[in-house]
């Protein structure tokens, strides 16, 4: 979204907005620092040919069953499908308008897409990789995330401050749950018996029962929280705060919150497969930061490109970490083992969400 000073001054709206613009110009919105602005834009037309940009020196498939990697591409309203094994885009499929957040279901059979500038979800079949229906939601739906057995996807409306719930196996709105003010994004525990929302306009987590469908507390999450990851144990949350150039490692019991420096413009987190580590997305400088969850320092960082790539959201796998860079145009791929980046490819413009299954 942004990498230098005069890019903290723009206007960004990931979380508040379906208008995806130019990169390097307009940058997605710090909800807290300047509130919600809701837009309408036009989009760049969808590209027909990606390639691999560098040699691919393949790390596995990923944890889904397909061995395919999913990327939303705002301004072309379209999702890349990469294989995995080769790191080549095997199609692009016309989305929904300003296409974001994106999530593959545990069998790898559909992928739901959040279309935050048409106010619904696409749902794709896998094997033929069509459209088969949209869901309305609410106003600029932003994040996903796929309760762990697959039934529920919660959706953060970032323009209408709530959670829509659709039952998977009727592609319908179950529930809707206010929450806090410019959702983000959404995660779960483990066990699939709460969900976290990231507030990016009022600076907390919305903890939601998912039996009950309803908010029980909110833990304070910093300035401005975007991305939100749960470790394993469920004991702690890391939040990406952007506006403060920090991760939070807040305890979801304790409620205490050890700050993280890691640079200017942390978007998104992803917790490590053993939960040892947590990979965080840093716009300012074009890297990803590893931070040790044993005693929450930055343990190493990794260049995914100069600034100006704007490394954006971040997936892991047991075989690789892919992070979207939204200037670039990029899906970036890191081997966890070495923490090398191992291969670019080029997908399309602005490219917002990743999934893997």
């Amino acid at each position: 979204m942004h990498t230098g000073g005069e890019m903290f001054s723009a206007l960004r709206s990931r979380a508040s907005n379906g208008c995806r613009r130019p990169p390097r110009t307009l940058r997605p919105a710090l909800a807290a620092a300047i509130g919600i602005l809701l837009t309408s834009c036009t989009t760049a037309g969808s590209a027909d040919t990606h390639a691999a940009a560098t040699t691919p020196v393949p790390v596995g498939p990923g944890s889904g069953s397909g061995g395919r990697v999913y990327v939303t591409n705002q301004q072309d309203n379209t999702l890349s499908v990469i294989d995995a094994r080769t790191y080549k885009v095997v199609a692009t499929v016309k989305a929904g308008k300003a296409p974001e957040g994106v999530a593959v279901t545990p069998d790898g059979r559909h992928v739901y897409i959040a279309n935050n500038g048409s106010a619904q979800v696409s749902v794709l079949d896998t094997r033929t990789n069509k459209i088969t229906t949209t869901v309305p939601v609410e106003k600029s739906p932003t994040g996903v995330g796929l309760s762990p057995d697959g039934r529920s996807l919660y959706v953060a409306n970032g323009g209408s401050n709530t959670v829509s719930v659709i039952d998977t196996g009727t592609n319908r709105v179950a529930a809707r749950i206010p929450v806090g003010k410019s959702p983000v994004s959404v995660t779960f525990s483990r066990d699939g018996s709460t969900a976290y929302v990231a507030n990016s306009g009022s600076g907390s987590l919305s903890v939601i029962n998912t039996r009950t469908r309803q908010v029980t507390g909110n833990l304070a999450a910093g300035h401005s929280p975007v991305g939100v990851a749960i470790t394993p144990d469920g004991k702690s949350a890391y939040v990406a705060d952007e506006v403060a150039a920090r991760v939070l490692a807040v305890g979801t019991r304790t409620r205490k919150a050890t700050a993280v420096p890691v640079g200017e413009g942390p978007f998104d987190v992803a917790i490590g497969p053993d939960g040892k580590s947590v990979y965080a997305a840093v716009l300012g400088p074009g890297q990803v930061s590893v931070i040790d969850t044993g005693n929450n320092r930055v343990s190493s960082t990794i260049s995914v490109g100069p600034t100006g790539t704007d490394p954006f959201n971040i997936e892991v796998t047991r075989q690789a970490v892919y992070v979207t860079e939204q200037a670039a145009g990029t899906l970036t791929v890191i081997d966890p083992k070495s923490n090398k980046v191992v291969a670019t490819v080029t997908v399309g413009a602005s490219p917002y969400g990743v999934a893997v299954g």
